[in-house]
């Protein structure tokens, strides 16, 4: 187990109204705990978004495609902070002006690995230059891209393996934002998840 599966998430109930604390491995046990977490998109001048493809050694969906930065706060820590945090981790980049475009409810799990993904997943945009600079971690991040989002919701359509689960959802907040308190409700067959495209069992 890594250390980061050790470290503590915020337990949360389906209004995002914290209810206690557990390890990051213990959340994603089956049947999965629903806890706070935050999805980040850097956009770029032309409205690009920056995706990466989660490295190889992820416990959770490795080898996806997937938004530019995911993560957890802490309890009881700022999102903002806790997204910088990552920002850095991972990208080698931030730290960025950061605002909640939404959130977005969603369970899934991977077949590949046993772990399961049930989270309260706070949406959130940062404006970046064209030249942003990034020094990725290679054992958090295989690669990166720059992408179209409407073309990213497209091609989850037509081959939504290729993409992390979450990331319709997540793309979905960034096209169409809606205010914080307008989570969809949590039920445990992923289509909490407007866009997610795999169910209980292929996630």
């Amino acid at each position: 187990m890594t250390a980061r599966e050790g470290h503590l998430v915020e337990l949360v109930d389906d209004t995002g109204h914290a209810l206690g604390e557990a390890t990051v491995a213990a959340a994603h046990q089956p049947p999965g705990r629903l806890h706070r977490a935050f999805s980040v998109l850097l956009v770029g001048p032309d409205g690009r978004v920056l995706l990466q493809q989660r490295a190889a050694a992820k416990t959770r969906f490795p080898l996806r495609w997937a938004n530019s930065c995911c993560g957890h706060p802490l309890p009881g820590q700022s999102l903002v902070e806790a997204a910088n945090r990552r920002l850095a981790e991972e990208l080698g980049a931030g730290p960025v002006d950061l605002t909640e475009v939404g959130v977005y409810v969603y369970y899934a799990e991977d077949p590949a690995t046993g772990r399961v993904e049930f989270e309260y997943d706070h949406v959130l945009r940062a404006d970046v230059p064209a030249d942003l600079s990034t020094r990725p971690d290679p054992d958090e991040v295989a690669a990166l891209r720059w992408a179209d989002p409407h073309d990213v919701e497209a091609d989850l359509d037509a081959d939504p393996r290729t993409y992390a689960p979450w990331l319709g959802g997540v793309v979905n907040r960034l096209l169409r934002p809606a205010p914080p308190a307008a989570a969809s409700p949590a039920v445990p067959s992923g289509t909490a998840a407007d866009e997610a495209p795999e169910r209980s069992g292929g996630r």
